[in-house]
């Protein structure tokens, strides 16, 4: 891999070994290899701006990872904010793919960056970028966590080039143009925060949680965007689905017009696990306990725990499968620090309240057609910003929580209601990269879950031989057997059969995001038993309570036949299975979606492009 950092002085990393090889840690200057570079106030912020535009260039399915962070402290001048085409000595990255960025303050307040870190729709008709030539469609992988933003935004070098430049934003604004996979945590915006591309094309859904943004946010373009347990001025904009759960200043309840779904706080909650300095200047690693009923934000660090970093492997591409399940094992937490990891067997997590947290978008690839992690039936175990990429051999889950038929054990063991095993920004892929293939992306099997923040995408496009209908096979993005599962954020695209299969009881989704098959060769291919089609959420027929907000399902049906779906959505009807602010859209192709949940809900297709309903059963029975 390559290094992230354009200037090694200021990494924390070195070509030391040791963490790797299971020593000693240290708590002070922990080495988390070539790909992590930790800035420091007292760096220029041209130095900080090179490393950004080294590691900005990456291609989409590059094989390169970066994380940078910041130490505490204030970086930048404030003197140029009203005024950002005349402004100096401020922070400017226009990041890309596979790059986290983060604060290692205790709290958001504790990194100031005068400047911006910013996300930028990509110029496809740099002459006239108003003709829908800057969409962000394809703005994946990349976050922003942990620190303070007073926005004064500037175009990057290159961008800087252009005839219409795509960084250059009004005073107090910072622009976050962005689709899946890249969230906003526990960000502080002093000003506006856009989330569409200046021109005004397309970006296809978001994420923000625990954040304050003190002015508007504005959407735009945005198709449809989830935020969480957070605080804003406003928001203005809605284009199919929009989210909010224990949002302050969210949009009052208005789906379909316009498509605000706004629930006034969060069943329950749990935050992802962040690296921080304590203040004598150790290494840390917080994991927030669960909330219930949650509303606004909770950047305390009393209600959780702290873990000193020598409790943590650190593990580098180059670390074996063997290594990694010896120091968990031996009661050890995982750090996986940037890279791809080929993975000879499965990470195997057996004790309760594990954490396992990526840097830098670290890629576990496993190569033996086995599951890239498995849990054992416990409780608690934390996982955290990571991508798993289906190998060419084909594996029958990907990542699995529990094991089949345990989960009634844990459903009122009351350890497990308080301490659920959580995964944040947990992201799957087949093919794209390469060919991959998998029978299921994520098996829950567990009771307590809460899947927060996931993206499950069996590739549309990708480099050369890795896409197709019989190339990247891929039948379920997620299943769910567990009692009590919880998602929020949920986005599930092209998979060949259900995408969701919803088995247990007592589940909830609050958002959720999904684009059908782009490419069955013909209806014969996608049936469902004599169904067109498979739906995209199924809720199996023997559940008795299940409950849904904000659900999206598109068509998009590119290879040349008229391909039908019979229902977006399917579930038993009974007075405790639930759905709330429902929409189907025909986006291009060919076919139609016949209803929107089992025989409910108007068509779409060529002539009629949205369907909407509010609620269903549409009365109780």
């Amino acid at each position: 891999m390559a290094a992230s950092s354009a200037v090694p002085a200021y990494a924390s990393a070195t070509s030391d070994t040791s963490a790797a090889h299971g020593s000693a840690t240290s708590d002070t200057n922990p080495d988390f290899g070539p790909n992590v570079t930790v800035f420091d106030p007292g760096m220029s912020t041209a130095d900080i701006n090179a490393a950004f535009a080294a590691a900005g260039s990456d291609s989409q399915f590059s094989s390169s990872r970066h994380a940078f962070l910041f130490k505490p402290g204030t970086y930048g001048s404030a003197a140029g904010q009203d005024n950002p085409a005349t402004a100096t000595d401020v922070v400017n990255g226009d990041i890309g793919y596979y790059t986290s960025v983060a604060g290692l303050s205790e709290t958001p307040n504790g990194v100031t960056i005068n400047g911006a870190i910013h996300s930028e729709g990509q110029q496809t008709k740099p002459s006239d970028p108003w003709d829908d030539g800057d969409e962000a469609l394809n703005n994946f992988w990349r976050s922003l966590s942990n620190l303070t933003v007073n926005p004064i935004q500037q175009p990057t070098a290159t961008d800087a080039a252009r005839a219409f430049p795509e960084g250059v934003a009004d005073p107090h604004v910072l622009r976050w143009a962005v689709s899946q996979a890249s969230p906003l945590r526990r960000v502080n915006v002093e000003g506006d925060l856009s989330v569409f591309p200046r021109f005004g094309s397309f970006s296809s859904g978001g994420y923000i949680a625990n954040s304050t943004v003190s002015g508007q946010i504005v959407s735009g373009s945005q198709q449809q965007w989830y935020t969480r347990d957070s605080n804003i001025g406003s928001w203005n904009g809605s284009v199919w689905n929009m989210v909010f759960s224990g949002v302050t200043g969210a949009p009052a309840q208005s789906f379909p017009t316009p498509p605000d779904t706004t629930l006034a706080s969060t069943p329950v909650s749990r935050d992802a696990p962040f690296l921080y300095i304590d203040a004598s200047g150790k290494y840390r690693v917080f994991v927030p306990n669960a909330r219930t009923n949650v509303s606004g934000v909770d950047w305390s660090t009393a209600d959780g725990r702290s873990i000193p970093i020598h409790d943590f492997y650190i593990a580098q591409p180059t670390s074996s499968s063997k290594s990694i399940n010896r120091a968990l094992a031996e009661g050890k937490n995982l750090i996986l620090t940037p890279g791809v990891y080929n993975l000879a067997n499965s990470i195997k997590v057996t004790r309760s309240d594990t954490v396992i947290l990526g840097m830098g978008f670290a890629t576990l690839t496993p190569k033996a057609g086995g599951a890239a992690i498995t849990t054992g039936n416990v409780h608690g175990v934390m996982i955290s910003g990571i991508i798993v990429d289906a190998g060419t051999t084909n594996s029958a889950v990907l990542v699995k929580i529990g094991s089949k038929g345990d989960h009634s054990a844990s459903t009122s063991d009351p350890t497990t209601t308080s301490d659920p095993t959580t995964l944040n920004d947990v992201f799957f892929r087949i093919g794209g990269a390469h060919r991959g293939r998998a029978n299921t992306s994520l098996e829950v099997n567990s009771s307590h879950v809460i899947l927060d923040n996931i993206w499950a995408w069996r590739a549309d496009h990708g480099n050369a031989g890795s896409v197709g209908w019989n190339v990247n096979t891929a039948a379920h993005g997620l299943v769910v057997n567990g009692d009590y599962v919880t998602a929020e954020g949920l986005a599930v695209e092209h998979y060949q059969k259900t995408q969701v299969q919803w088995n247990g009881n007592h589940g909830t989704t609050i958002f959720y995001q999904s684009e059908l098959p782009y490419d069955p060769p013909s209806q014969a291919s996608w049936k469902d038993g004599s169904h067109n089609g498979y739906a995209s959420y199924a809720v199996a027929k023997s559940v008795t309570s299940h409950t849904a907000y904000g659900l999206g399902v598109y068509s998009n049906f590119t290879a040349g036949p008229d391909i039908v779906e019979d229902s977006a959505i399917t579930a038993p009807i009974r007075p405790n299975v639930q759905f709330n602010d429902m929409v189907t859209f025909f986006l291009n192709g060919n076919g139609s979606i016949t209803h929107i949940i089992n025989s409910t809900g108007d068509a779409v297709h060529v002539g009629q492009t949205q369907s909407d309903l509010v609620s269903y059963p549409l009365t109780a029975g």
